[in-house]
């Protein structure tokens, strides 16, 4: 069960440079390119492992031809944070991005997308319920747990509801060709699901 799980936010960078042809006339051009890697680069320093802060630039798109300046280049990223507070800061960061280019244009959009679902002593009391009845009633050990995935439980525990999460099927390899649930697992997760709507 998951007492906790990362907040998100999402960020599109824009760069406006100044095309020319590359050959001809490369001094009087500005490249988007250039200055959207140097963003790049810095954004990904913000990473810090230690407080739980994750900066994924995951797609870059620029240019029309590598004879040409270009005039034009944007990047997605994807951010992960443990805490609200973080998420404010790291959003307050994007958001007062400048070029270093000169010639060069920024405009960043995006922003917290799921409030980060943040451990509580009442989800804490919600999971070592569920923990008793796995192993008292249903035979099984249950664990506990968080992760970077974001789902509508960040949202039930932003508005202050005691959240305990991850509690339907079982299984591995999440978004991706080989992922799988458990089905001899359905019933006892439903069963336990049923006794926690009993009890809560």
């Amino acid at each position: 069960m998951k007492t906790w799980r990362k907040g998100s936010a999402h960020f599109r960078i824009c760069v406006q440079g100044i095309s020319s042809h590359a050959g001809v006339d490369h001094a009087k051009g500005v490249s988007a390119i250039e200055e959207i890697s140097r963003i790049i680069q810095y954004v990904h320093t913000l990473t810090d492992y230690q407080v739980g802060t994750t900066v994924n630039v995951g797609l870059v798109k620029g240019g029309i031809g590598s004879n040409v300046v270009a005039d034009f280049a944007e990047a997605e990223v994807d951010v992960r944070v443990m805490t609200l507070e973080e998420a404010k800061r790291i959003e307050e960061i994007f958001f007062s991005l400048q070029p270093s280019l000169p010639g060069t244009k920024l405009t960043v959009t995006g922003g917290i997308r799921r409030p980060p679902m943040e451990r509580t002593d009442q989800s804490g009391n919600l999971f070592a319920r569920a923990q008793q009845i796995a192993s008292s009633e249903l035979g099984f050990e249950l664990q506990e747990s968080g992760t970077g995935g974001v789902s509508d439980g960040n949202f039930a525990a932003a508005c202050g509801v005691p959240t305990l999460d991850g509690m339907g099927a079982k299984g591995a390899f999440a978004h991706s060709p080989e992922e799988y649930v458990e089905i001899g697992q359905m019933a006892v997760r439903g069963a336990l699901l049923a006794r926690m709507l009993q009890e809560c």
